[in-house]
């Protein structure tokens, strides 16, 4: 899968994406390490990729507007890295790219949970 990557996302979470084929850029590749969430998902929409983060605003940025990337929100403690990294990777396994537009993939230990949102 195309994933975007954003710069609270562990290296450990990065290096198993990377490990499991995955199509990685993170913001920092693309002179972003720096960025607004909103500049995030704009440059995630533009390459056509899921955003993986740990940030929880990209909720409310999603619901605002239409056109936008879809976004994978990793939520544990530091204790739960391994259990996390297990679900995402069922996840990307589970889901294609177009099962995810329009949503939001909340990924916690052991389970995950897909939020559509609701366009006007």
């Amino acid at each position: 899968m195309r994933l975007f990557i954003d710069q609270d996302v562990y290296a450990s979470t990065i290096a198993l994406l990377l490990g499991a084929g995955h199509d990685v850029v993170r913001a920092s590749d693309r002179g972003l390490a720096r960025a607004t969430d909103a500049e995030i998902l704009a440059a995630a929409t533009a390459d056509l990729r899921v955003v993986v983060t740990r940030d929880l605003d990209f909720g409310r940025l999603l619901q605002a507007d239409s056109a936008v990337a879809p976004v994978i929100i990793l939520r544990f403690p530091a204790s739960a890295l391994n259990a996390v990294h297990a679900e995402l990777l069922r996840v990307l396994a589970l889901r294609k790219p177009e099962d995810l537009i329009g949503a939001i993939v909340i990924v916690e230990p052991g389970h995950h949970r897909v939020r559509r949102i609701a366009r006007e």
